[in-house]
């Protein structure tokens, strides 16, 4: 396994792959990497010739009092993870090779941001599509990886995928979740005991969400008032938003019907975790 830290070394290896023939995939990360980062890189692993795992923690996709400073990073331990999964190449570049001097240019997917995680994080999206389209420039990947737990940035870069005409599948894979069901996160670190016990409100107020979906209820307010009667019992969960919306376009639902997102954000002391379900309603 190579790490790779600059540009030229990447498309030099790049180059080779393609030369042989070989299919890549790709993992792009910001590191720190568990469980959920590996079920990508299997995979991966299982469909693709060569498989990258970039590890780059993001500037512009962080907004001002952001975790950026803080943000766990780990290449030492995460280089051994990838090593044991069999990753052919790590992508860890400095900021200065991502955005050098004078860098101006960013893209933008419009209509898919604007709710969710939009609403609270201006440009945060800007700053994830920008990095992804550098990713896939420079990786060329056949085949890119990311988790259902960041839904709305899944269904965002599937649109820049297409609507750019993008030469690559994406690929959302499902969330993996610790054993009492708190989807895995790099941010999970932050949490004392007593906040990791407390973000368990995620997924029981999805829990619940599901549970009256499947008993009948086709009325989302009345889903949502379920959902934050649980978190509301938390004293140190503050909920940012629930939303129940159309898997395509990500537009807010009162009546559901077909495929349903329930997606929320909540901080628990200091840290915000998101989380979400994908509903069928019958």
């Amino acid at each position: 396994m190579k790490i790779v830290r600059t540009i030229p070394e990447l498309k030099k290896i790049v180059r080779e792959v393609r030369k042989s023939g070989g299919t890549i995939g790709l993992v792009p990360t910001m590191g720190h990497l568990h469980q959920g980062h590996l079920s990508l890189v299997k995979a991966g692993r299982s469909e693709c010739d060569f498989v990258a795992v970039s590890i780059y923690v993001n500037p512009i996709q962080f907004g001002a009092g952001e975790d950026f400073e803080h943000y766990p990073r780990d290449l030492t331990t995460d280089a051994g993870l990838c090593r044991e999964e069999g990753v052919d190449l790590i992508f860890s570049p400095s900021d200065r090779d991502m955005y050098p001097q004078g860098y101006d240019t960013y893209v933008l997917v419009e209509k898919l941001t604007r709710g969710l995680c939009g609403r609270g994080r201006p440009g945060h999206f800007r700053g994830v599509t920008t990095v992804v389209t550098k990713l896939f420039n420079l990786l060329e990947p056949d085949t890119a990886y990311f988790g259902q737990k960041d839904a709305q940035q899944a269904l965002v870069l599937k649109k820049m995928a297409a609507d750019l005409n993008m030469n690559l599948t994406l690929k959302i894979m499902p969330t993996v979740r610790e054993a009492d069901g708190l989807a895995m996160s790099s941010r999970n670190t932050y949490l004392s005991s007593e906040e990791r016990e407390t973000a368990l409100v995620l997924y029981k107020s999805l829990n619940r969400a599901e549970e009256l979906i499947l008993g009948g209820c086709r009325k989302g307010s009345k889903i949502i008032g379920a959902m934050e009667a649980i978190i509301f019992r938390e004293p140190m969960a503050k909920l940012e938003y629930i939303e129940i919306a159309d898997t395509t376009n990500l537009e807010t639902l009162e009546e559901l019907k077909d495929e349903v997102l329930i997606a929320l954000a909540v901080k628990v002391g200091k840290t915000r975790l998101i989380d979400n379900i994908i509903v069928e309603v019958l």
